[in-house]
């Protein structure tokens, strides 16, 4: 919430403060019609809520400021004219936005003061859609609306009538007259699959679903709305005339979905502040893997005669409240688009922006994916743009705020050459990704496929890290991942490593951590088949699809054989993955890299001797006593790493989460285990030592190597 130090810089002139304050409406009412009106947002919705709730505390402090136009004495935006208006009988009245856990106290005891005790709330996932009205008589629908300023909307009945889930007759005892709000949306998979195919035709993509569904319903062919993949939730009954309604806000969602109209699962009732609290929490962790977006929970007071008498203020109804999660959109500023090389060769574009928060951390760069996605975008260095991160993705540049540009920007040209080595840059036709054709005598692709290589979920050489894989390609010492297990103590020691601004020259590595390297190269000289072929770095062959090839393959000479018919018979190998496993044993150069990886020292000259351990026979036939239970490892282990601990602990069938809950089973602690040991304990959770997970290892026959 903004305090007082945003107005520290308001003109003390009151005819400059008038002129300010009104650039302030004017600002959000033309950020408030690209949204509603025209289905372009200009800024992402934390930055429109920043700025109102800036004009609402400087019009408590200076209400004589106060004009008709403002976005605070109204709610939503003018219906577009080229539809016909409907005047809603009851208003469409949107509700108060709170965003902190403070917030949420002060509702929860302003209603339990006015109610005389604790309340019951009935609570509901925050749809980000489109708001509708829907009107059956004698159980038919014959009227839909928008609900455009709130009292005037505007009439998609014949779109709305094209939208599967909605029913255009209702079932069981339905009332006379009825007039149900609700959500129109659009799916996350119908919203991908939309844009995917929208890419291939050369059509306009959307930028999210929530403009996804409010283009579709505005359309006036409602032949296009029918092909779009909108759907519905109902979250209230705004009249009926002919029924007896329940009592409960819950009670009337479940009559609604007993009359064909869908409603929300994820609706619960709730009791009290901290009730409030644990559905707001709940669904901040399922968030990301429903098939919906949300931003936040909508919580109302559940009995119907209490929300009576708590009424209305002039905008928003006393007892609800949209509890908005942390903003999933921020603007901040491109200073540069730079380009990398990745071990396949793709040409990755990336930006690097000015630091900012969002999505629960701070983002300085940001996927732009593509030479097709940066045209898409019409993106240049130095534009201000809007970053979009939801849950655990990538963060990407969502839009570019073009209306801040100022002449300063400069275009954004896609490389021709490598920028590692000079290499011609390749895009195959119908492809998006473009490719160094440098192969192996790219510095990028070799360094790239090392470090992948000796990665923790790879083959775990532990110690190599960015800085000696840099010095050891750029020395000239490794021309291969075969070289690494050829390098020798003195090879390793004499390593120039730069320390970064602690030093104003590299030095050398020196011997013990020489024999530390040394030793790890060692310890990796037998390792589960499936991590081998991972390590292999063939293209769309990640760690589930290397399990799947070591369940059905005893040994890498199988899998070499092996033809594009088999595998497509296995799952989650299809046409296009089951091509490049087949294509990449077809290189002789990398069939003469696996040959000096596995071979024994008596059978090729400089050959690593690499012990592939077959795993298809145990998963065949193991059992799997940790089945159902959920594990988290936290701290440093001394006696296997965290990724071998993971591996042992899945095959016993363990979940291993990276984070601690009340679903948590148990805790293993290691050396400096920090907050995830704190949270188990104020959960009450198991928390096993180094040795209780090593016990438990033995105890089923798994051991550690």
């Amino acid at each position: 919430m903004p305090g007082p130090e945003d107005f520290e810089r308001l003109p003390e002139d009151a005819a400059q403060l008038r002129e300010y304050y009104l650039s302030l409406v004017q600002q959000l009412n033309r950020y408030a019609q690209a949204y509603y009106v025209h289905d372009e947002p200009l800024v992402p919705d934390s930055e429109y809520d920043r700025l109102y709730q800036k004009l609402e505390l400087l019009e408590q402090q200076h209400p004589e400021l106060i004009v008709a136009e403002s976005p605070t004495q109204r709610v939503g935006g003018a219906p577009l004219s080229e539809f016909s208006q409907i005047t809603h009988r009851f208003p469409l009245l949107s509700i108060a936005d709170i965003f902190s856990a403070a917030e949420l106290t002060d509702f929860n005891r302003r209603l339990s003061e006015g109610l005389s005790g604790q309340v019951e709330y009935c609570a509901e996932p925050k749809l980000d859609g489109l708001a509708v009205s829907l009107i059956y008589e004698n159980g038919s629908l014959v009227q839909a609306a928008t609900r455009g300023d709130g009292r005037v909307g505007e009439d998609v009945t014949l779109n709305v009538r094209t939208i599967k889930a909605i029913p255009l007759k209702l079932q069981g005892n339905f009332p006379s007259l009825l007039d149900v709000r609700g959500e129109v949306f659009m799916p996350r998979d119908g919203f991908k699959a939309w844009n995917e195919r929208a890419r291939e035709n050369g059509n306009k993509v959307f930028a999210n679903p929530r403009n996804a569904a409010a283009g579709s319903l505005r359309q006036l062919d409602s032949r296009i709305t029918a092909k779009r993949p909108l759907t519905f939730n109902a979250y209230y009954i705004g009249y009926a005339q002919g029924a007896e309604l329940p009592d409960t806000q819950y009670g009337r969602l479940q009559y609604l979905k007993s009359l064909g109209i869908p409603v929300n699962p994820l609706v619960e009732v709730v009791r009290g502040e901290q009730g409030l609290a644990s559905y707001y929490e709940s669904m901040g962790k399922r968030r990301p893997g429903l098939n919906y977006d949300i931003d936040g929970v909508v919580l109302k007071v559940n009995s119907i005669a209490a929300q009576e008498e708590l009424g209305f203020t002039a905008r928003v109804p006393r007892w609800a409240v949209a509890y908005k999660f942390p903003p999933e959109e921020e603007i901040t500023r491109l200073i540069q688009v730079e380009f990398q090389v990745g071990r396949t060769g793709a040409v990755t574009p990336v930006a690097r922006l000015e630091p900012v928060y969002v999505g629960g951390v701070t983002v300085s760069n940001a996927t732009l994916h593509n030479e097709d996605e940066i045209k898409r975008l019409n993106v240049m260095n130095g534009d201000y743009v809007v970053v979009r991160r939801a849950g655990d993705v990538i963060p990407q540049i969502s839009a570019v705020v073009k209306e801040r540009r100022d002449g300063t920007q400069t275009e954004v040209s896609f490389p021709t050459v490598c920028p590692e080595c000079g290499s011609a840059i390749e895009r195959v036709e119908g492809e998006a990704v473009a490719r160094c054709s440098g192969g192996l005598f790219c510095p990028a692709q070799l360094r790239q496929s090392i470090l992948h290589f000796v990665s923790r979920d790879a083959m775990d050489l532990e110690g190599f890290g960015d800085r000696i894989v840099e010095e050891l390609v750029q020395s000239g010492k490794v021309h291969s991942v075969a070289d690494l297990y050829i390098l020798t103590e003195s090879d390793l020691a004499s390593l120039l490593i730069d320390p970064g601004s602690d030093s104003r020259k590299p030095r050398l590595l020196g011997v013990v951590t020489a024999r530390k390297l040394r030793a790890s190269i060692e310890k990796s000289k037998r390792v589960p088949l499936n991590r081998f072929i991972y390590a292999l770095g063939i293209r769309e062959v990640g760690q589930a699809t290397a399990l799947t090839l070591a369940r059905r393959y005893s040994s890498l000479t199988e899998l070499e054989q092996a033809t594009a018919g088999e595998l497509m018979t296995l799952d989650d190998i299809g046409q296009s993955v089951s091509a490049h496993i087949v294509d990449f044993f077809k290189e002789p150069h990398n069939l003469d890299i696996i040959s000096r990886l596995t071979a024994r020292p008596e059978e090729l000259i400089f050959s690593a001797g690499i012990e592939l351990i077959p795993i298809a026979e145990e998963f065949a036939a193991a059992v799997k006593p940790l089945e159902g239970k959920t594990y988290v490892l936290t701290g440093t282990l001394a006696s296997l790493t965290r990724s071998q601990a993971k591996n042992l602990l899945q095959r016993l069938g363990a979940t291993v989460a990276g984070s601690v809950s009340k679903k948590t089973d148990a805790v293993v602690a290691g050396e400096a285990a920090g907050s995830k040991l704190a949270k188990a304990q104020e959960l009450n959770i198991p928390i096993l030592s180094e040795d209780d997970l090593l016990a438990l290892f033995k105890q089923h026959g798994l051991s550690v190597q």
